[in-house]
């Protein structure tokens, strides 16, 4: 259920109204705008049903929720979230982009890569320092030693840190180095891992599975939300289908459909979603054209040498392309690059 606090309420009205709810055994989230504030009731739905709002003091109107994602609907917050990492903006006309190796290979390789980046314009820097592989031959990350160096590196140049977290166990240690936590597409139902996420003083970035619906994909991103973390950026990478040319099929529907359903911010991967450095381009252009708030793309100094996902990985001259792309197409859209 979602109450809509009419604009002359009172703090004591809603005060009221969320002590009458707690009374019920029922948890509530408030979204607080310029007018009006919002009470998501969370919780027993035979208690919910039960909960007559409306004629309290202060309450202009009640709507059901028919989704089972709640707090991440559009219908419990109508304006788009935005998200302040360290002065970063992530959401609501800002266009952020993440750019960096897919795994972190040594200090050398990402001092390098996070200068160039910076160069290019880009506020993050993305790296894996633990690295979920389909093979259990192929290269796992640096791990610790790993996170040290991303962080070392983006301090020497400005920029803000993104990794990936795949265990609830090295949430401390990861939460130590990066700015934003990323949650990789094989761990989007990883539900343990999203709890525990959920608790977390620090944004998420969730990524879609590799067969996820959009719904499945929104209903994962309420488990955080639900834990009490506010702070979730969606991510389109692509899903498997029957097509072989591409690694994914980059589902740019997905843009659209997330900003009817929700008001979480949502970015694009067109390197994973891909799978091939030429058509990351093209595909980020079309990404900001369909309303992403942002852009995460592999850049590796030498690709021809990367441990991990050479061949969807721009070179810094490609990169700068891109993002000369990005800032014309901001112009054009009233965006903030």
């Amino acid at each position: 259920m979602v109450i809509v606090m009419s604009p002359g309420s009172t703090a004591e009205n809603l005060d009221k109204v969320q002590e009458k709810i707690e009374q019920a055994g029922l948890v509530c989230h408030l979204s607080k705008g310029e007018e009006r504030t919002i009470v998501g009731v969370i919780g027993d739905k035979s208690k919910i049903a039960n909960l007559e709002m409306n004629m309290m003091d202060g309450v202009e109107k009640t709507l059901r929720i028919t989704e089972k994602y709640k707090l991440v609907s559009r219908d419990f917050q109508p304006s788009d979230t935005v998200i302040d990492v360290g002065g970063v903006k992530i959401g609501a006309g800002h266009l952020t982009v993440m750019a960096g190796p897919c795994a972190v290979e040594s200090l050398e390789q990402l001092r390098e890569a996070a200068r160039e980046v910076k160069k290019g314009g880009a506020h993050f820097l993305r790296g894996g320092a633990f690295k979920p592989r389909t093979s259990p031959y192929d290269f796992q990350g640096l791990a610790v030693e790993g996170l040290k160096m991303m962080r070392q590196a983006a301090d020497e140049v400005g920029l803000k840190v993104i990794t990936e977290i795949l265990d609830r166990e090295d949430m401390d240690i990861i939460g130590r180095y990066t700015d934003v936590f990323q949650v990789g597409a094989r761990n989007m139902q990883n539900f343990q891992l999203l709890k525990a996420l959920g608790r977390a003083e620090k944004p998420v970035l969730l990524k879609r599975g590799l067969a996820a619906t959009i719904r499945e994909w929104l209903n994962a991103a309420e488990y955080i939300l639900s834990g009490g973390n506010q702070n979730v950026i969606l991510c389109e990478r692509g899903i498997r289908t029957y097509e072989t040319f591409t690694r994914n099929t980059l589902d740019l529907s997905a843009v659209a459909a997330v900003k009817e359903l929700s008001h979480l911010p949502i970015i694009v991967d067109p390197s994973h979603g891909t799978g091939r450095w030429q058509m990351v381009r093209p595909m980020a252009r079309a990404a900001v054209a369909a309303g992403a708030d942002g852009l995460i793309i592999e850049v590796h100094p030498h690709p021809e040498q990367a441990l991990s996902d050479g061949d969807q990985s721009l070179t810094p001259k490609n990169f700068f392309a891109v993002m000369d792309d990005l800032r014309e197409m901001a112009k054009l859209m009233g965006r903030e690059l």
